[in-house]
């Protein structure tokens, strides 16, 4: 289909595809319309590691090009939201703590598009990405991390406290969850459908998972709980694990332990360059390698279901989004004296909670 078209710079193309080549005076667009791609295809995926299971998840995934996209756009934002918080906080914007999710990404999209949005989901302190998943927007996470007035938990909570409809927020505490084997037993014991997840992205802090764990079979921890260890930086292998998951769990199993193998570009916190106790020449080569969102791109373009110019069409949208975000996020009002000893309890009830209550008058010193 030829269609002649005007005042268009050699190079750019639409939403479909389409190629733009100038000829002479005029313009003529080669286009491919949607229906020249191929609406789903299916892909050989890595086999899981299994405890105490028979079978586990398939081998092959089905993947439809309207989920690639969305994947792609949603790993984007997480992508790009991520190395904007590292500008904001170097140039301290953003303070106190901050945990990023990039490399990670995969595992949090891919847990999403395993489970139901009513579903009840809760994480440790690197939260930023299941945020998004869960229904918090670019911008309630970018005024969060500023402590703005319109962040998801109106400033008051930072990179470790974000909530949304059945998502609890991640949980800052260091060691927290160490109470986990007790919570394996009383799982099994009662057979309660809980997925228990461990994204192993190969460091704790700063020490590899070899100079920890005498036994780095994390998805054998459970013991008497059945287990599956998942390439974690392909999407594909994470939302078929959770499938199988989430399917163990809704049929009366009981819970079931996934370990994500991943991997964090980043340091631990902003406060951690992340290079002490690895090399550079180590991130570069997941980056080159196993990077989830090349690896998703490589995918749908060698098998005609999306075009490179239509990837590069989401990549300036996505860029335009996070830096509108942040520009909302460092305009919007910090959130003001009076409500800051407010929603200690849903109630408000009258009694003083450490010192504070809803009627406390404080006053600036700054």
């Amino acid at each position: 289909m030829l269609n002649i078209i005007s005042n268009v710079l050699r190079g750019s193309a639409n939403r479909n595809g389409a190629e733009l080549v100038r000829e002479g005076s005029r313009v003529v667009v080669a286009s491919r319309t949607y229906a020249d791609f191929t609406p789903q295809a299916t892909f050989d995926i890595k086999k899981c590691d299994l405890h105490k299971l028979e079978e586990g998840p398939p081998l092959q995934a089905v993947l439809t090009r309207e989920e690639g996209l969305q994947y792609y756009r949603t790993m984007q934002v997480m992508r790009r939201m991520e190395l904007k918080a590292d500008q904001l906080y170097k140039q301290k914007i953003i303070r106190g703590f901050c945990h990023l999710y990039d490399g990670q990404e995969a595992c949090a999209v891919g847990i999403e598009s395993g489970i139901n949005r009513t579903d009840h989901l809760i994480t440790a302190y690197r939260a930023h990405g299941y945020t998004l998943t869960r229904g918090g927007t670019v911008r309630e996470i970018m005024a969060e991390l500023t402590g703005r007035r319109g962040g998801i938990a109106k400033g008051k909570g930072g990179s470790m406290h974000m909530y949304a409809k059945h998502f609890y927020g991640g949980n800052g505490i260091v060691g927290a969850q160490g109470q986990i084997f007790e919570t394996y037993n009383m799982a099994a014991l009662w057979k309660l459908p809980c997925i228990f997840i461990c994204e192993n992205n190969k460091y704790g802090m700063g020490t590899s998972v070899e100079r920890a764990a005498a036994s780095t079979d994390y998805y054998k921890r459970g013991d008497f709980i059945p287990g599956l260890r998942v390439d974690g930086m392909d999407i594909l292998c994470v939302r078929e694990a959770t499938k199988f998951a989430a399917e163990h769990c809704r049929s009366g199993k009981g819970p079931i332990l996934m370990e994500l193998q991943t991997y964090r570009y980043h340091g631990h916190s902003m406060s951690d360059p992340g290079i002490s106790y690895r090399t550079r020449e180590e991130i570069q080569e997941v980056r080159s390698k196993s990077d989830p969102i090349s690896l998703l791109k490589d995918r749908m373009i060698s098998n005609n279901m999306a075009s490179v110019e239509e990837l590069k069409e989401i990549d300036v949208e996505v860029r335009k989004e996070i830096e509108d975000a942040a520009q909302f996020a460092t305009t919007d009002p910090e959130p003001p004296l009076e409500d800051l000893c407010n929603h200690i309890f849903s109630n408000e009830p009258p009694m003083e909670v450490r010192g504070t209550n809803p009627w406390a008058k404080l006053k600036s010193i700054s």
